[in-house]
């Protein structure tokens, strides 16, 4: 074991050498950056110099009636969908939990069938529902019928869209429901049921609250994926945002343009989407995480206007102690320009181990 270095070991009464932090080299973060930057730049010149991209016609179109109503259906088709499989997903985990047997094989056998069939070949089940059945009918099953109503006229393009994509993500986010209550650990289960708490209360108050935090995460996933899996109900002629500019450019001729229109607004509509994930996650972390994450606008402000100032030297204790005190306390004017943790500052980092050392 080291002898820690003080006045008394060293025979010195002076203060012992300045320790120098030399900060670690990282040499193949910068080839990356480098090569990074690289891309970017081609990314960047072939954008701007390429004059067959007709960012002309991009902008000439991308705020056009046809474009916008084609978006407003592909986040109505999103909103309801996501939200018949929320529901639908909530349901279904329970009874995947439930101790009976008959709701348990039922739930598994809606899960195996609808996510080992593609969404594509689904949406055009639903859509032709009328070869199989060409009137629907509701009623005491078994018995009379008390509505009756022609299947083409019940079942629309977009009713068919909807069916489609909310059955189908209700058996996703069956699985994503189930994993975040399996999260949760039993003795809350027990002890919910020590409190007299029925399961359903138990299921509500204390087990779904927590699940949350694991829950969210693949919610967000799921819903910017519907987004982009809203675009096969244009196979069923649904005027979404994709099949409203298929039909323009059937016209006009103009397919790679208004294929970049359809990106751009799918990227736009992804990136609030996206933020708004992030923000939902970060309050439903504020129980399991010390320090909540930055939020962007604070890394901005971390990276922008942050400025390191290294602490005034420690002061030296009166002679015959051997010891040095903790570093003097930093200004109000420096303390406030760096606005890093002792984890994540390179001065405050150096200076508590220049005094650790001392120690």
């Amino acid at each position: 074991m080291t002898t820690p270095r003080t006045a008394h070991t060293t025979g010195r009464t002076g203060p012992p050498e300045e320790i120098k932090a030399v900060p670690v080299r990282h040499p193949g973060r910068w080839l990356a950056a480098a090569v990074v930057l690289l891309l970017v730049a081609m990314l960047a010149h072939t954008l701007v110099t390429n004059p067959r991209f007709q960012w002309d016609i991009i902008g000439s179109y991308f705020l056009s009636r046809r474009v916008l109503e084609g978006l407003e259906f592909t986040i109505l088709l999103t909103v309801v969908a996501m939200a018949i499989g929320i529901v639908l997903g909530v349901i279904l985990a329970v009874m995947r939990l439930s101790p009976n047997p008959l709701l348990s094989g039922a739930s598994w056998a809606y899960i195996w069938l609808f996510r080992g069939t593609p969404v594509l070949v689904q949406l055009l089940f639903w859509f032709n529902l009328a070869f199989l059945y060409p009137r629907i009918s509701l009623g005491v099953p078994f018995g009379p019928s008390f509505l009756e109503a022609d299947a083409n006229d019940l079942i629309t393009a977009l009713t068919a869209a909807i069916l489609g994509l909310g059955l189908n993500e209700g058996a996703y986010m069956a699985e994503v429901v189930r994993a975040g209550i399996l999260s949760v650990e039993h003795g809350q289960v027990e002890a919910a049921q020590a409190l007299g708490m029925s399961r359903i209360q138990t299921m509500r108050r204390i087990i779904l609250p927590q699940a949350m935090r694991v829950i969210i995460p693949p919610t967000g996933n799921e819903t910017i994926s519907m987004l982009k899996t809203s675009s096969l109900a244009s196979v069923i002629t649904v005027t979404e945002l994709l099949y409203a500019v298929q039909l323009i450019y059937s016209v006009s001729f103009q397919t790679i343009p208004l294929l970049i229109v359809a990106s751009i607004w799918y990227l736009i509509v992804t990136s609030v989407l996206t933020a708004g994930q992030f923000y939902i996650e970060r309050y439903y972390a504020r129980g399991s995480a010390r320090q909540l994450p930055p939020t962007p606008w604070q890394r901005i402000r971390r990276y922008l206007f942050t400025f390191h100032a290294l602490p005034p030297p420690p002061a030296q204790l009166p002679s015959g102690e051997g010891r040095w005190a903790a570093p003097a306390a930093r200004p109000w004017s420096l303390r406030r320009a760096c606005t890093r943790d002792s984890d994540g500052c390179r001065c405050c980092a150096a200076s508590t181990s220049r005094w650790r050392a001392r120690r």
